[in-house]
Order: C-alpha cells, then sequence, then structure tokens
C-alpha cells in the first residue's frame, strides 16, 4: 500500500554508496524506518539535509505492514526551519530532543495527539526569539504526560521528595529509594510551572538544569523498560554552557 503522511525524522544512517535508512515517527504509522535510494548522488532531486534529524516532512512511502523497513516514494519538507538548523544551541537542543523521542517511543504504536505535540514543538523551537536553556525540560515534562507518566502532586515542607517510580511528591523517601532530594525535588517543581507556551520563564543555573536532565532521564527510565541510554544530552550541556 501507498502511505502518504507527515513525519518527523528521528534518526539518519547512510546505507550504501548512496542510500539512507531514517527513522521517521510519523503521523499515520507510528514510529517506523524508511529506506530511501539514491539520495546521496549528485543528481538527486532530494537533498540528504531533507533527512537529517529534526526534519518535517511530507511524504509517500510503500508500506507493508509484515515488514520492518519500507521505502520512501517521494518526500518534501513540511515546515522549512528558519533558524533551527543554523543555531548550534536550537540544533542541539533538537537532536536532543529527537534521541529522546526515539527512545521513548515504540516502533508502530500510532498517536495523533503526541504526534502533533512534537511536530509543534520543533516548530516553536525553531521560531522562538527567547532563551532556550529550559525548552527541552518543558518538553520532557510535556511527553511523559501523553506517554502516561506525568509527574502530579505539589512540593511542600509535608511533601519534599519526588518520587520517581509513583512520579508525585511524598513526605518521606520511599524504601525503594528512587527518589529525588529536596533539592533536586524542588527544582523539579520550578519547572513544572511552566509549559512550551512560557518555557522562558524559569531560570535554571546550569549545575540545576544539568541536573534536572539527568532526574527526567532517570525518570523515563524507571517508567519505560524500552528507554535505553541518552547521549546527546552532554554535548547539550557544553553547548548551552552557563547561559
Amino acid at each position: 500500500m501507498l502511505l502518504s503522511t507527515r513525519g518527523i525524522v528521528l534518526r539518519s544512517m547512510k546505507y550504501s554508496e548512496s542510500s539512507l535508512i531514517v527513522d521517521i515517527y510519523t503521523e499515520g504509522k507510528g514510529l517506523q524506518s524508511f529506506i530511501i535510494s539514491g539520495v546521496r548522488k549528485g543528481k538527486s532531486k532530494v537533498g540528504p539535509a531533507l533527512l537529517q534529524v529534526t526534519g518535517l516532512v511530507d511524504f509517500v512511502a510503500y508500506f507493508n505492514e509484515s515488514k520492518d523497513l519500507h521505502r520512501i516514494k517521494e518526500i518534501k519538507s513540511a515546515y522549512p526551519y528558519t533558524s533551527l538548523l543554523f543555531d548550534i544551541r536550537k540544533s542541539s537542543v533538537g537532536i536532543f530532543m529527537a534521541e529522546v523521542c526515539r527512545r521513548a517511543i515504540q516502533k508502530g504504536e500510532e498517536n495523533p495527539a503526541l504526534f502533533d505535540y512534537i511536530f509543534d514543538a520543533f516548530i516553536e523551537l525553531d521560531r522562538t526569539k527567547q532563551p532556550i536553556p529550559n525548552f527541552h525540560l518543558c518538553f520532557m515534562i510535556g511527553l511523559s504526560g501523553f506517554l502516561g507518566f506525568s509527574p502530579y502532586g505539589s512540593y511542600s515542607g509535608n511533601t519534599p521528595y519526588f518520587d520517581l517510580r509513583e512520579g508525585s511528591f511524598m513526605s518521606e523517601v520511599a524504601m525503594h529509594n528512587e527518589c529525588l532530594n529536596k533539592e533536586d525535588s524542588y527544582i523539579l517543581a520550578e519547572i513544572l510551572g511552566v509549559d512550551l507556551n512560557n518555557f522562558w520563564e524559569v531560570q535554571l543555573p546550569k549545575d540545576k538544569r544539568n541536573r534536572l536532565v539527568d532526574n527526567l532521564i532517570d525518570y523515563f527510565k524507571v517508567h519505560l523498560d524500552h528507554f535505553k541510554e541518552i547521549h546527546s544530552h552532554k554535548i547539550l550541556e557544553e553547548v548551552l554552557g552557563a547561559s
């Protein structure tokens, strides 16, 4: 069958001398893998830049439910970036977001609301003129909600520990010990007060921001058995620096 859909490129790998294999989170069929031939030839109508990580695309593919790899027939940009690809800070945030999505979303899971959230988040990252050091933090918290484990409750003197397993602020450290300490719980509570509509309103020092990223990655690992190691956040920490 022919599949016509929007998609978000989450990974792109060289295959043979002129082809690429790309993991695309699609609106119509969830996360899928595709091959596109001849894209790395000089005369190709489709440049490899179109298929780089974070790319937002419209495409048609030959799709077979029984196969793990499908072939792209035609493809074009669904949204041409104006700043994300040319701003190293934005592109680093985008690559981290893409890696988190690829680790968090299982193949074949169709979720139109989740797709719209991710698609719109990349557009917002491209368009925003606000400082972006917190953008990926708010994105991860929003993503956790779509995946079914959004943090709930509130930080207080009576509930100063965030339990990673329960996803809630608790009065004491649980026996399983998968809890944030008081300071890290407070940092999480601060960022829970904002989202992608006002992500710039909370300012976090570099050390607190980096700890929160690590804690959110641990939170995803606790709730998603298939969530593997994330690597791009270390590069992101260096790029964002003390901003």
